[in-house]
């Protein structure tokens, strides 16, 4: 997770420079197509930047979602529930959109082979589709962090021992890898 909050801001402020160099004083691309083009890369960069989190997205959610439950009230920020809502709503969309382009270019390539630039198109589109919901993931998915951080550093609950340390595994133990 951290990796990817790391590379998604750097990401994002690639394409802040850049569009801010590229744009007039009004905002507006002083090139659409260069412009377009640029915006295409972030939206997959972004998108691949995410990938190692998407596995385990949903764990994530819930392990914050449980520890957020047993953090004190005074610990507790005011954000951190309505962030995990919206990062829960981003993941639904996003595991939708990856979804629904599975089943479209799997129903294209059933009819007929699909040309490169068809696959590159369509890539774009659901990477463009899919940015503000890796958005929200790369500016509020600290929080997940931030509610394990704070889980971590409570103390145990009176009347329950901290688990014993695991055993290291004997040496002699057979069957034992090296």
């Amino acid at each position: 997770m951290q990796s990817f909050l790391v590379e998604s801001e750097a990401i994002l402020t690639a394409w802040d420079a850049y569009s801010d160099e590229h744009s007039d004083a009004e905002g507006w691309p002083l090139n659409e197509v260069s412009y377009g083009w640029r915006m295409v890369q972030r939206d997959s960069e972004t998108w691949r930047a995410f990938q190692p989190v998407r596995s385990c997205a949903r764990e994530l959610l819930n392990m914050a979602a449980f520890q957020f439950q047993h953090v004190s009230a005074g610990d507790v920020a005011p954000h951190w529930s309505p962030h995990l809502r919206e990062l829960r709503h981003a993941l639904d969309r996003l595991e939708a959109l990856r979804d629904e382009h599975a089943k479209a270019r799997e129903t294209r390539r059933e009819a007929e082979p699909l040309p490169q630039e068809e696959v590159v198109d369509s890539l774009a589109a659901r990477n463009e589709e899919a940015w503000s919901h890796l958005d929200t993931w790369a500016v509020k998915g600290h929080v997940l962090l931030d509610i394990h951080a704070t889980a971590l550093k409570r103390p145990p609950r009176p009347g329950h021992a901290a688990p014993a340390p695991a055993r290291p595994a004997s040496p002699l133990r057979p069957g034992r890898r090296r």
